[in-house]
Parts: C-alpha cells; sequence; structure tokens
C-alpha cells in the first residue's frame, strides 16, 4: 500500500478558503451525482445524521424534511457559505452548522444514528484518525457512508494520481489514496461498495457498527 502524503491541518484550511469562492461551480458540480447518490442512502436510513465536511452546504437541501441533519467542516469560510444556504432556503431540518475538527470531535459518543463523510478522506490530515471518529460518534448497529475517491487500479490513472500526489497540499486533497486506509477499523463492517458517476472515479461505502 502507498505511503500517504503528510497533509497539515493549515494547509488544508488554506486551501479550501481559495476554493470556497468557486467551489460550488467547479468540483462540487463534478461531484453532484455522487453526493446526491449518497443523501438518497442516507435519506433511506433516516435519523439523526451528522454530515462531516459539509463543506458549502451543497448537500443539505437534498435530505429529507423528516431527516435531522448536523453539518462540521474545517474551514470557515465554506461554512459561511453553507450557513447562508440554510437561511436561504429555510431549511428547518438543519440543527446545527459548526465549524470542527473531524479527527477531534466535540459530539458525545453515539450521538448519531448515521454518519456520513462525503469527498472528505483524502483531504484530511489523519484519515485513520478521522474514520476512528466516525465510528465512535455512529451509535451501536448505526451506519457510517462514506463517499471518496480512492487509488486507481487502472496503469495510466495510477501514473496520473503519482504524478500529481507531490502537489496535495495545494490541491487540497490527495490523488493517490488507498482503499485500504478507510477499511482498519475495528468496530466497522463494510455493507456495500459501489461506483458512482462520473466515471467510476469515486466510490459508495456503507459500514455498519457493530451493536
Amino acid at each position: 500500500m502507498s505511503e500517504l502524503v503528510e497533509m497539515e491541518i493549515d494547509a488544508v484550511r488554506r486551501a479550501y478558503k481559495r476554493w470556497a469562492p468557486i467551489y460550488d461551480n467547479t468540483f462540487g458540480k463534478i461531484a453532484d451525482a455522487g453526493r446526491q447518490q449518497a443523501v438518497d442512502l442516507v435519506n433511506g436510513l433516516g435519523g439523526r445524521v451528522l454530515e462531516v465536511g459539509v463543506g458549502t452546504g451543497m448537500s443539505l437541501p437534498n435530505y429529507d424534511a423528516g431527516v435531522r441533519v448536523t453539518g462540521i467542516d474545517l474551514s470557515s469560510a465554506m461554512l459561511k457559505k453553507a450557513r447562508k444556504r440554510v437561511d436561504r432556503e429555510n431549511l428547518s431540518n438543519i440543527e446545527a452548522v459548526l465549524e470542527m475538527d473531524a479527527g477531534d470531535m466535540e459530539f458525545a459518543d453515539g450521538a448519531f444514528d448515521v454518519v456520513v463523510a462525503m469527498y472528505v478522506l483524502t483531504v484530511v490530515p489523519d484519515p485513520k484518525a478521522v474514520m476512528a471518529e466516525l465510528a465512535r460518534v455512529c451509535k451501536p448497529g448505526g451506519d457510517v457512508v462514506v463517499l471518496n475517491h480512492f487509488s486507481s487500479q487502472d496503469r495510466v490513472m495510477r501514473f496520473v494520481e503519482k504524478t500529481m500526489s507531490p502537489f496535495s497540499e495545494a490541491l487540497g486533497w490527495r490523488p493517490e489514496f488507498p482503499i485500504e486506509t478507510v477499511l482498519g477499523e475495528a468496530n466497522l463492517s463494510l455493507v456495500s461498495r459501489q461506483k458512482v458517476k462520473p466515471g467510476g472515479l469515486f466510490s459508495l461505502l456503507r459500514f455498519r457498527k457493530a451493536g
């Protein structure tokens, strides 16, 4: 398994401060299909939901009215746009939008029925610590949903990812990210895995926490 590129938390904040003004119309558009697929899965599970890495809040209008959602993100610039979206669209089921480190969350153990992280784990400084936190704040028997890019098995794509890897901090994400990074959390069992649009660049994983 390739060694993960180290990323500093301040570098992530700087990168997403740059991305915030244009995110919705760039990567946000590319990621729309996968985001909707993940939210559809979460809507089917229901309950109290934590979205980790809520960003500008593009997903928030897509949650069913009966699903109670808390969103967190590290980027204050992104969160400013998310809060405006909640107010503008009168999203009464959004309980809170908070600035918080996904690797050291302030929630109690088992606080949420479902925890979802979309396009997040390639960004955070310590993905394994974040996976442990996703599991911790999920209730026993609950679900953890991860939508992410993982290192490709295609030879050409592997070359592209490796070439881009030295620029991870400037990009704000890791092009090289082996799926094994997220599969080692002891309290989580993988229930399903599927490719999502566009072009199968991203995978949607559903985990079940031990009861």
